[in-house]
C-alpha cells in the first residue's frame, strides 16, 4: 500500500478534481465556473537537463472558452529550493500553454504553510521582474469536519481535512464522522476514499486510530486504492524507461510522440512500446502498428 502521505495530499485531486473547488471556498478566493476539468502531464522537463516535476498538473475549462492551470504541490517541510522551482513551474506553464497559471501548495503543519505562503518576489527589490503568490491549503485554513452529515456532503473535502490535520488534537472527532459518513455511502466509493485516508496519515498516531476504525466496519474496502497506486506507479515507470531510452540512443522525440507516451495508461501497450524504443529510428517508429 502507498503509505506516503505526500502522495495522497496531491492524489486526492486528481481523482476528485471537483476538490479544488471546495478548496477555494475555503481560501474565500472567487473561482470561475469550471466546465471541464483534465490530468495533464506533470513533467516540466526541457530537453532533459535538469528534470523537474510538478506534482499534480489540472487543466480547468472555464465557461466562456477560457481555461487555467492549476499546479498542486505537496510540501511536507520548508524547502528553500522549492520557491525557485515554483518560480520555474509557473514561467514554464505559461510560455508553453499560454493559458494562465495557478498554483496551490497544500501541507499538514501550519509552519510550512505559512512559509509556503510568502511572495517569492526575483528581481530589484522595490521592482522585482517575477513574483509569485502561492495558494497555500493547511491546517490554518482547511475546515475541521466533525461532523458526519458534513462529511457525507462533500466525501473528498472530509479526507482532505483528516489528512490536513492528521497532527491535530481533534483528529479523532474528524476521523469519526468520517467513517461514519462512509459506512453510509457507496461501497465501492468509500474504499477509495477510506485508503486514501489512511495514505494520507501516513505514519501518525492517527492512522492507528484510522485503521482501529476501519476494522471495526471498513476493513472490506481495504486494497483498492493500493492496487490502483501500485498499477499507476508502473504505468509511470515505463513511461519514463521508453523515453529515456529514446533519449540515450538520441532519438528525437516530439512533443506529441511524448505526450502520447506520458498519457497512456495501458501497461500492456506500453510494454509493446518499450521493446520497439530499443531499436526504433524515429519516436513515431514506436507506435508503428504494422
Amino acid at each position: 500500500m502507498v503509505s506516503s502521505p505526500h502522495e495522497a495530499h496531491h492524489r486526492i485531486f486528481q481523482k476528485n478534481p471537483g476538490l479544488f473547488a471546495s478548496a477555494f471556498r475555503t481560501l474565500g478566493i472567487p473561482f470561475p465556473e469550471p466546465v471541464a476539468v483534465s490530468l495533464m502531464d506533470t513533467d516540466l522537463t526541457e530537453i532533459r537537463p535538469l528534470e523537474r516535476h510538478v506534482d499534480t498538473l489540472l487543466r480547468i475549462d472555464l465557461a466562456g472558452g477560457d481555461c487555467l492551470l492549476l499546479a498542486i504541490e505537496a510540501q511536507g517541510r520548508k524547502d528553500p529550493d522549492k520557491r525557485s522551482s515554483w518560480a520555474y513551474y509557473l514561467a514554464h506553464l505559461y510560455a508553453k500553454f499560454r493559458y494562465p497559471p495557478v498554483l496551490l501548495v497544500v501541507c499538514r503543519d501550519k509552519g510550512t504553510a505559512e512559509w509556503a505562503a510568502e511572495p517569492i518576489r526575483i528581481g530589484l527589490e522595490k521592482h522585482p521582474s517575477l513574483a509569485v503568490f502561492p495558494l497555500v491549503l493547511g491546517p490554518h485554513n482547511v475546515p475541521m469536519i466533525t461532523d458526519a452529515a458534513r462529511a457525507a456532503d462533500d466525501l473528498p473535502m472530509a479526507v482532505f481535512s483528516a489528512i490536513t490535520h492528521s497532527h491535530d488534537h481533534d483528529i479523532a472527532a474528524i476521523l469519526d464522522a468520517l467513517a461514519e459518513a462512509l459506512r453510509a455511502t457507496d461501497a465501492d466509493a468509500a474504499a477509495v476514499f477510506a485508503e486514501f485516508t489512511e495514505a494520507g496519515l501516513g505514519a501518525t498516531p492517527a492512522c492507528d486510530l484510522w485503521r482501529n476504525l476501519m476494522g471495526t466496519g471498513l476493513s472490506h474496502f481495504r486494497g483498492f486504492v493500493a492496487e490502483s497506486f501500485r498499477d499507476e506507479g508502473r504505468v509511470e515507470v515505463r513511461g519514463e524507461d521508453i523515453l529515456r531510452i529514446l533519449s540515450v540512443r538520441g532519438v528525437a522525440v516530439p512533443d506529441a510522440a511524448r505526450q502520447r507516451i506520458t498519457t497512456c495508461t495501458d501497461l500492456a501497450v506500453l510494454d509493446v512500446w518499450f521493446e520497439r524504443a530499443i531499436t526504433a529510428p524515429t519516436a513515431d517508429a514506436v507506435f508503428d502498428e504494422s
